[in-house]
Protein backbone atom coordinates (compact mmCIF):
# COMPACT_ATOMS: atom_id res chain seq x y z
CA UNK A 1 0.00 0.00 0.00
CA UNK A 2 1.69 3.53 -0.76
CA UNK A 3 1.87 6.13 1.53
CA UNK A 4 0.97 8.88 -0.61
CA UNK A 5 1.57 10.00 -3.92
CA UNK A 6 4.81 12.33 -4.66
CA UNK A 7 5.01 14.37 -8.11
CA UNK A 8 8.81 15.44 -8.91
CA UNK A 9 8.51 18.47 -11.20
CA UNK A 10 12.46 18.30 -12.88
CA UNK A 11 14.34 15.56 -13.87
CA UNK A 12 17.93 15.85 -13.65
CA UNK A 13 19.89 14.76 -10.81
CA UNK A 14 18.36 16.09 -8.06
CA UNK A 15 14.46 15.28 -9.72
CA UNK A 16 15.49 11.56 -10.87
CA UNK A 17 17.34 10.86 -7.04
CA UNK A 18 14.03 12.61 -5.41
CA UNK A 19 11.97 9.60 -6.69
CA UNK A 20 14.10 6.92 -6.47
CA UNK A 21 14.45 7.64 -2.53
CA UNK A 22 10.76 8.41 -2.79
CA UNK A 23 9.91 4.87 -4.68
CA UNK A 24 12.23 3.12 -2.21
CA UNK A 25 10.18 4.75 0.42
CA UNK A 26 6.82 2.97 -0.79
CA UNK A 27 4.70 5.90 -2.06
CA UNK A 28 3.25 6.17 -5.54
CA UNK A 29 5.85 8.45 -7.14
CA UNK A 30 5.39 10.16 -10.76
CA UNK A 31 7.90 12.55 -12.50
CA UNK A 32 7.31 15.24 -14.91
CA UNK A 33 10.10 17.39 -16.76
CA UNK A 34 9.06 20.31 -19.64
CA UNK A 35 12.25 19.44 -21.09
CA UNK A 36 13.89 16.72 -22.50
CA UNK A 37 15.03 14.23 -20.00
CA UNK A 38 19.01 12.99 -20.33
CA UNK A 39 19.56 9.02 -21.39
CA UNK A 40 21.24 8.03 -17.96
CA UNK A 41 18.13 9.82 -15.94
CA UNK A 42 15.95 7.42 -18.02
CA UNK A 43 17.64 4.20 -17.19
CA UNK A 44 17.49 4.99 -13.95
CA UNK A 45 13.99 5.81 -13.61
CA UNK A 46 13.43 2.18 -15.80
CA UNK A 47 15.91 0.34 -13.30
CA UNK A 48 13.70 1.31 -10.30
CA UNK A 49 9.89 1.31 -12.33
CA UNK A 50 9.28 5.24 -12.36
CA UNK A 51 6.69 6.71 -14.35
CA UNK A 52 7.48 9.93 -16.19
CA UNK A 53 6.70 12.09 -18.72
CA UNK A 54 8.56 15.19 -20.65
CA UNK A 55 8.58 17.72 -22.89
CA UNK A 56 5.52 19.09 -20.86
CA UNK A 57 3.36 18.91 -17.86
CA UNK A 58 -0.18 16.66 -17.70
CA UNK A 59 -1.58 19.03 -14.79
CA UNK A 60 -4.38 16.50 -13.59
CA UNK A 61 -1.29 14.23 -13.10
CA UNK A 62 0.54 16.20 -10.95
CA UNK A 63 -2.21 18.22 -8.90
CA UNK A 64 -4.01 14.88 -7.53
CA UNK A 65 -0.07 14.60 -4.95
CA UNK A 66 0.13 14.78 -1.58
CA UNK A 67 3.32 16.50 -2.12
CA UNK A 68 5.70 18.21 -4.59
CA UNK A 69 9.27 18.08 -4.88
CA UNK A 70 10.78 20.67 -6.87
CA UNK A 71 13.94 20.88 -8.54
CA UNK A 72 15.84 23.75 -7.58
CA UNK A 73 16.51 25.42 -11.00
CA UNK A 74 12.74 25.71 -11.28
CA UNK A 75 11.25 29.49 -9.82
CA UNK A 76 8.51 29.71 -7.37
CA UNK A 77 6.62 32.05 -10.00
CA UNK A 78 6.47 29.48 -12.43
CA UNK A 79 2.64 28.86 -13.34
CA UNK A 80 2.73 24.82 -12.81
CA UNK A 81 4.45 25.93 -9.40
CA UNK A 82 1.67 28.42 -8.55
CA UNK A 83 -1.06 25.79 -9.57
CA UNK A 84 0.22 23.60 -7.02
CA UNK A 85 -0.04 25.76 -4.17
CA UNK A 86 -3.34 27.10 -5.17
CA UNK A 87 -4.39 23.79 -4.58
CA UNK A 88 -2.22 23.51 -1.48
CA UNK A 89 -0.19 20.49 -2.33
CA UNK A 90 3.10 21.12 -0.14
CA UNK A 91 6.17 22.07 -2.37
CA UNK A 92 9.55 20.90 -0.87
CA UNK A 93 13.26 20.72 -1.73
CA UNK A 94 14.82 17.17 -2.40
CA UNK A 95 17.08 18.32 0.27
CA UNK A 96 14.13 18.52 3.14
CA UNK A 97 12.46 15.21 1.99
CA UNK A 98 15.61 13.34 1.61
CA UNK A 99 16.71 14.61 5.47
CA UNK A 100 13.66 13.17 6.38
CA UNK A 101 15.28 9.59 6.03
CA UNK A 102 18.90 10.28 6.73
CA UNK A 103 20.63 9.62 10.36
CA UNK A 104 24.13 10.89 9.06
CA UNK A 105 25.92 13.99 10.98
CA UNK A 106 25.45 16.51 8.15
CA UNK A 107 28.00 19.62 7.60
CA UNK A 108 26.03 21.91 5.48
CA UNK A 109 27.66 25.37 3.64
CA UNK A 110 25.96 28.02 1.93
CA UNK A 111 27.16 31.34 0.66
CA UNK A 112 27.34 33.81 -2.29
CA UNK A 113 30.69 32.86 -2.88
CA UNK A 114 33.19 30.38 -1.75
CA UNK A 115 30.92 27.74 -0.94
CA UNK A 116 32.42 24.73 -3.72
CA UNK A 117 36.06 25.13 -2.89
CA UNK A 118 35.24 25.03 1.26
CA UNK A 119 32.32 21.74 0.60
CA UNK A 120 35.29 20.14 -0.99
CA UNK A 121 37.63 20.93 1.17
CA UNK A 122 35.60 19.85 4.02
CA UNK A 123 35.14 16.24 2.06
CA UNK A 124 38.93 16.23 1.62
CA UNK A 125 39.70 16.63 5.28
CA UNK A 126 36.94 14.03 6.66
CA UNK A 127 37.92 11.50 3.85
CA UNK A 128 41.66 12.02 5.14
CA UNK A 129 40.71 11.48 8.62
CA UNK A 130 39.23 7.96 7.35
CA UNK A 131 35.31 8.74 7.98
CA UNK A 132 32.48 7.34 5.90
CA UNK A 133 31.40 10.23 3.95
CA UNK A 134 29.10 11.75 1.27
CA UNK A 135 29.36 14.56 -0.53
CA UNK A 136 26.09 16.15 -1.66
CA UNK A 137 23.32 19.26 -2.66
CA UNK A 138 24.87 21.47 -5.29
CA UNK A 139 27.70 19.58 -5.80
CA UNK A 140 28.36 15.77 -6.54
CA UNK A 141 25.57 13.37 -6.90
CA UNK A 142 22.04 13.65 -5.52
CA UNK A 143 21.06 13.53 -1.53
CA UNK A 144 18.67 11.88 -2.05
CA UNK A 145 19.46 9.70 -4.66
CA UNK A 146 23.04 8.90 -2.11
CA UNK A 147 20.21 8.53 0.91
CA UNK A 148 18.62 6.02 -0.75
CA UNK A 149 21.07 3.85 -1.92
CA UNK A 150 24.09 4.35 0.35
CA UNK A 151 24.95 4.43 4.09
CA UNK A 152 27.55 7.56 5.36
CA UNK A 153 27.90 8.54 8.75
CA UNK A 154 28.82 11.92 7.63
CA UNK A 155 27.30 14.35 4.62
CA UNK A 156 29.25 17.25 3.39
CA UNK A 157 26.18 19.11 1.67
CA UNK A 158 26.68 22.23 -0.73
CA UNK A 159 23.53 24.23 -0.24
CA UNK A 160 22.06 27.09 -3.18
CA UNK A 161 19.46 29.35 -2.15
CA UNK A 162 17.25 27.87 -4.16
CA UNK A 163 17.84 24.56 -1.86
CA UNK A 164 16.97 26.15 0.95
CA UNK A 165 13.96 28.34 -0.13
CA UNK A 166 12.62 24.23 -0.01
CA UNK A 167 13.83 23.41 3.19
CA UNK A 168 11.63 23.84 6.32
CA UNK A 169 12.47 20.99 9.06
CA UNK A 170 15.75 19.67 7.87
CA UNK A 171 18.48 20.59 10.23
CA UNK A 172 22.20 20.76 10.23
CA UNK A 173 24.67 19.31 12.33
CA UNK A 174 27.61 22.29 11.60
CA UNK A 175 25.73 25.17 9.36
CA UNK A 176 28.43 27.16 7.64
CA UNK A 177 27.32 30.68 5.94
CA UNK A 178 30.50 31.83 3.79
CA UNK A 179 28.94 35.59 3.00
CA UNK A 180 26.17 37.27 1.26
CA UNK A 181 26.53 39.49 -1.53
CA UNK A 182 24.20 39.91 -4.19
CA UNK A 183 23.57 37.16 -6.64
CA UNK A 184 20.15 35.93 -7.72
CA UNK A 185 18.49 38.83 -7.39
CA UNK A 186 16.53 38.18 -10.36
CA UNK A 187 15.15 35.31 -8.54
CA UNK A 188 14.40 37.49 -5.30
CA UNK A 189 11.81 40.05 -7.02
CA UNK A 190 15.32 41.85 -7.08
CA UNK A 191 15.06 42.64 -3.21
CA UNK A 192 18.22 42.06 -1.50
CA UNK A 193 16.57 41.13 2.16
CA UNK A 194 14.08 38.33 0.15
CA UNK A 195 17.86 36.63 -1.02
CA UNK A 196 19.06 36.90 2.79
CA UNK A 197 16.06 35.40 4.13
CA UNK A 198 16.96 32.39 2.04
CA UNK A 199 20.49 32.17 2.82
CA UNK A 200 19.63 32.73 6.66
CA UNK A 201 17.17 29.62 6.27
CA UNK A 202 20.62 27.65 6.87
CA UNK A 203 20.05 28.39 10.58
CA UNK A 204 16.82 27.50 11.09
CA UNK A 205 15.94 24.36 13.37
CA UNK A 206 19.32 24.63 14.83
CA UNK A 207 19.06 23.71 18.76
CA UNK A 208 22.09 24.83 21.19
CA UNK A 209 23.79 21.43 20.46
CA UNK A 210 24.48 22.44 16.85
CA UNK A 211 27.34 24.82 15.25
CA UNK A 212 26.89 27.44 13.47
CA UNK A 213 29.92 28.50 11.66
CA UNK A 214 30.27 32.27 9.74
CA UNK A 215 31.67 35.38 8.69
CA UNK A 216 32.27 37.96 11.12
CA UNK A 217 33.76 40.09 8.38
CA UNK A 218 31.00 39.77 6.06
CA UNK A 219 28.42 43.22 6.80
CA UNK A 220 25.41 41.56 5.62
CA UNK A 221 25.98 38.56 7.70
CA UNK A 222 26.71 40.67 11.20
CA UNK A 223 23.80 43.10 10.95
CA UNK A 224 21.50 39.97 10.60
CA UNK A 225 22.79 37.93 13.22
CA UNK A 226 21.76 41.19 15.42
CA UNK A 227 18.25 41.12 14.29
CA UNK A 228 17.55 37.34 14.69
CA UNK A 229 17.99 34.54 17.00
CA UNK A 230 20.41 31.53 16.56
CA UNK A 231 21.30 29.52 19.81
CA UNK A 232 23.78 27.26 18.11
CA UNK A 233 27.23 27.64 19.33
CA UNK A 234 28.23 30.53 17.57
CA UNK A 235 31.67 30.36 15.88
CA UNK A 236 32.62 33.16 13.57
CA UNK A 237 35.84 33.04 11.16
CA UNK A 238 37.79 36.68 10.85
CA UNK A 239 40.80 38.61 9.20
CA UNK A 240 40.32 41.47 11.47
CA UNK A 241 40.57 40.59 15.08
CA UNK A 242 41.24 37.82 17.54
CA UNK A 243 38.05 35.63 18.80
CA UNK A 244 37.67 33.31 21.70
CA UNK A 245 35.76 30.69 19.42
CA UNK A 246 36.43 30.05 15.96
CA UNK A 247 39.11 31.13 13.53
CA UNK A 248 40.89 34.31 12.97
CA UNK A 249 44.27 35.28 11.46
CA UNK A 250 47.33 37.58 12.58
CA UNK A 251 50.56 38.67 10.07
CA UNK A 252 51.49 35.39 9.09
CA UNK A 253 49.52 32.85 11.13
CA UNK A 254 45.71 31.51 11.23
CA UNK A 255 44.17 30.01 14.83
CA UNK A 256 41.63 28.19 14.99
CA UNK A 257 39.56 27.79 18.46
CA UNK A 258 36.81 24.91 19.95
CA UNK A 259 36.20 24.41 22.86
CA UNK A 260 39.00 24.19 24.87
CA UNK A 261 41.32 22.64 21.74
CA UNK A 262 43.83 25.39 19.68
CA UNK A 263 45.19 25.02 16.56
CA UNK A 264 47.37 27.16 14.14
CA UNK A 265 49.16 27.04 11.45
CA UNK A 266 51.53 29.54 9.09
CA UNK A 267 49.50 31.16 6.16
CA UNK A 268 52.37 30.13 3.90
CA UNK A 269 51.42 26.95 4.23
CA UNK A 270 47.98 26.72 3.01
CA UNK A 271 47.04 24.92 -0.40
CA UNK A 272 44.81 28.05 -1.46
CA UNK A 273 46.31 31.37 -1.58
CA UNK A 274 44.57 34.80 -1.61
CA UNK A 275 42.49 36.69 0.98
CA UNK A 276 38.94 34.96 0.18
CA UNK A 277 40.84 31.25 0.47
CA UNK A 278 42.05 32.05 3.68
CA UNK A 279 38.41 32.37 4.81
CA UNK A 280 37.45 29.20 2.55
CA UNK A 281 40.29 27.14 4.81
CA UNK A 282 39.35 28.88 8.23
CA UNK A 283 35.48 27.95 7.50
CA UNK A 284 36.78 24.47 6.69
CA UNK A 285 38.99 23.83 9.45
CA UNK A 286 36.58 24.84 12.55
CA UNK A 287 34.32 22.42 10.90
CA UNK A 288 36.97 19.68 11.16
CA UNK A 289 37.92 20.18 14.60
CA UNK A 290 33.75 20.14 15.59
CA UNK A 291 33.93 16.91 14.35
CA UNK A 292 36.88 16.00 16.22
CA UNK A 293 39.32 15.35 13.30
CA UNK A 294 43.25 15.04 13.96
CA UNK A 295 45.07 18.71 13.88
CA UNK A 296 47.95 16.26 11.89
CA UNK A 297 45.32 15.65 9.33
CA UNK A 298 43.78 19.09 9.29
CA UNK A 299 46.98 20.72 8.72
CA UNK A 300 48.19 17.90 5.54
CA UNK A 301 44.51 18.83 3.95
CA UNK A 302 44.98 22.28 4.29
CA UNK A 303 48.43 22.13 2.71
CA UNK A 304 47.71 19.78 0.54
CA UNK A 305 44.09 20.17 -1.17
CA UNK A 306 44.24 20.69 -4.87
CA UNK A 307 41.06 23.25 -5.14
CA UNK A 308 38.30 23.24 -7.48
CA UNK A 309 37.86 22.69 -11.47
CA UNK A 310 36.72 26.32 -12.75
CA UNK A 311 37.51 28.55 -9.80
CA UNK A 312 40.47 29.96 -10.17
CA UNK A 313 42.46 26.95 -11.81
CA UNK A 314 45.64 27.28 -13.49
CA UNK A 315 45.18 25.93 -16.92
CA UNK A 316 48.54 26.11 -18.89
CA UNK A 317 51.48 28.87 -19.36
CA UNK A 318 51.88 29.54 -22.92
CA UNK A 319 54.67 31.61 -24.42
CA UNK A 320 54.89 32.90 -21.06
CA UNK A 321 51.38 33.67 -20.30
CA UNK A 322 49.54 32.27 -17.46
CA UNK A 323 45.93 31.11 -18.95
CA UNK A 324 43.34 30.95 -15.49
CA UNK A 325 39.63 29.35 -15.65
CA UNK A 326 37.66 30.87 -13.59
CA UNK A 327 34.25 30.18 -14.88
CA UNK A 328 32.60 29.48 -12.07
CA UNK A 329 32.38 33.20 -11.51
CA UNK A 330 28.88 34.09 -12.20
CA UNK A 331 29.14 37.00 -9.79
CA UNK A 332 30.63 40.36 -9.38
CA UNK A 333 32.06 39.28 -6.12
CA UNK A 334 33.59 35.93 -7.58
CA UNK A 335 35.35 38.35 -10.11
CA UNK A 336 36.74 40.94 -7.56
CA UNK A 337 38.26 38.13 -5.34
CA UNK A 338 40.13 36.60 -8.89
CA UNK A 339 40.99 40.35 -9.91
CA UNK A 340 42.06 40.72 -6.32
CA UNK A 341 44.46 38.07 -6.32
CA UNK A 342 45.94 39.09 -9.55
CA UNK A 343 49.70 40.28 -9.30
CA UNK A 344 50.60 40.84 -13.19
CA UNK A 345 48.59 42.94 -16.04
CA UNK A 346 45.95 40.87 -17.11
CA UNK A 347 43.96 40.61 -20.36
CA UNK A 348 40.37 39.39 -18.74
CA UNK A 349 37.61 38.00 -20.37
CA UNK A 350 34.17 38.24 -18.71
CA UNK A 351 30.34 38.62 -20.14
CA UNK A 352 27.28 36.09 -20.43
CA UNK A 353 23.56 36.56 -18.92
CA UNK A 354 23.95 39.60 -16.92
CA UNK A 355 21.92 38.83 -13.23
CA UNK A 356 21.64 42.86 -12.87
CA UNK A 357 25.52 43.34 -12.09
CA UNK A 358 26.62 46.27 -10.74
CA UNK A 359 30.39 46.22 -11.79
CA UNK A 360 31.29 49.26 -9.67
CA UNK A 361 33.40 47.47 -7.14
CA UNK A 362 35.60 46.32 -9.98
CA UNK A 363 36.67 49.62 -11.20
CA UNK A 364 39.26 49.91 -9.23
CA UNK A 365 41.24 46.84 -10.28
CA UNK A 366 40.24 47.16 -14.00
CA UNK A 367 42.12 50.70 -14.29
CA UNK A 368 45.03 48.92 -12.29
CA UNK A 369 45.55 45.92 -14.00
CA UNK A 370 43.86 45.13 -17.03
CA UNK A 371 44.89 45.76 -20.13
CA UNK A 372 42.24 43.87 -22.60
CA UNK A 373 38.82 43.27 -22.04
CA UNK A 374 37.26 40.49 -24.22
CA UNK A 375 33.43 40.28 -23.84
CA UNK A 376 32.20 36.97 -24.50
CA UNK A 377 28.26 37.47 -24.80
CA UNK A 378 25.29 38.00 -26.89
CA UNK A 379 24.68 41.27 -25.04
CA UNK A 380 27.75 43.27 -24.13
CA UNK A 381 26.38 46.36 -23.97
CA UNK A 382 26.46 47.15 -20.53
CA UNK A 383 30.05 45.72 -19.90
CA UNK A 384 31.14 48.46 -22.80
CA UNK A 385 29.12 51.58 -20.98
CA UNK A 386 31.39 50.16 -17.15
CA UNK A 387 34.41 49.42 -19.00
CA UNK A 388 35.04 51.52 -21.73
CA UNK A 389 36.95 54.32 -19.94
CA UNK A 390 38.54 52.29 -18.22
CA UNK A 391 40.61 49.54 -20.35
CA UNK A 392 42.40 50.58 -23.23
CA UNK A 393 40.49 48.17 -25.84
CA UNK A 394 37.13 46.12 -25.57
CA UNK A 395 36.78 43.18 -28.06
CA UNK A 396 33.50 41.50 -28.54
CA UNK A 397 33.46 37.76 -29.02
CA UNK A 398 30.69 34.58 -29.06
CA UNK A 399 32.59 31.66 -28.21
CA UNK A 400 35.29 30.05 -26.31
CA UNK A 401 37.45 29.57 -28.99
CA UNK A 402 37.58 32.96 -30.28
CA UNK A 403 37.94 34.78 -26.86
CA UNK A 404 41.14 32.26 -26.32
CA UNK A 405 42.21 33.73 -29.90
CA UNK A 406 41.86 37.35 -29.43
CA UNK A 407 43.88 37.06 -25.45
CA UNK A 408 46.69 35.26 -27.28
CA UNK A 409 46.89 37.79 -29.74
CA UNK A 410 46.86 40.84 -27.11
CA UNK A 411 48.69 38.65 -24.20
CA UNK A 412 52.62 39.08 -23.74
CA UNK A 413 55.03 37.06 -21.95
CA UNK A 414 54.35 37.62 -18.17
CA UNK A 415 50.60 38.68 -17.94
CA UNK A 416 47.59 36.71 -17.12
CA UNK A 417 44.58 35.48 -19.31
CA UNK A 418 41.79 35.25 -16.97
CA UNK A 419 38.19 34.15 -17.33
CA UNK A 420 36.65 35.75 -15.11
CA UNK A 421 32.88 36.17 -16.36
CA UNK A 422 30.61 37.94 -13.65
CA UNK A 423 27.51 36.34 -15.18
CA UNK A 424 25.82 33.72 -16.36
CA UNK A 425 26.38 30.99 -18.81
CA UNK A 426 23.50 30.48 -20.69
CA UNK A 427 23.22 32.67 -23.52
CA UNK A 428 26.30 30.78 -25.14
CA UNK A 429 26.91 27.86 -22.79
CA UNK A 430 24.81 24.76 -21.56
CA UNK A 431 26.58 25.49 -17.48
CA UNK A 432 29.81 27.54 -16.29
CA UNK A 433 31.85 24.27 -16.13
CA UNK A 434 30.88 23.78 -19.93
CA UNK A 435 32.05 27.46 -20.48
CA UNK A 436 35.14 26.43 -18.39
CA UNK A 437 35.85 23.01 -20.12
CA UNK A 438 35.69 24.81 -23.91
CA UNK A 439 37.97 27.93 -22.73
CA UNK A 440 40.46 25.15 -21.58
CA UNK A 441 40.25 23.30 -25.06
CA UNK A 442 40.81 26.59 -26.64
CA UNK A 443 44.11 26.82 -24.99
CA UNK A 444 45.30 23.62 -24.99
CA UNK A 445 44.57 23.98 -29.05
CA UNK A 446 46.99 27.05 -28.50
Amino acid sequence: MAKGRIVILGGGESGVGSAVLAKLKGFDVFLSDSGTIKPQFKETLAKFDIPYEEGHHTMPDILNATEVIKSPGIPEDNPIVLAVKENRIPVISEIEFAGRYDKAKKICITGSNGKTTTTSLIYYMLKNAGLNVGLAGNIGKSYAYQVATENFDYYVIELSSFQLDGMYDFRADIAILMNITPDHLDRYEFKMQNYINAKFRITQNLTENECFVFCADDPITAAELDKIVVTAKKLPFTQKKEVEQGAFTDENKLYVRYEDDEYSMYINELALQGKHNIYNSMAAAIAAKAVNIDKKVIRESLCNFQGVEHRLEKVLTVKGVQYINDSKATNVDSAWYALESMTTPVVWIAGGKDKGNDYSPLYDFVKDKVKVLICMGLHNEKLHECFADKVEKIIDVTSAKDAVAEAYKYAEPGDTVLLSPCCASFDLFKSYEDRGRQFKEAVRAL
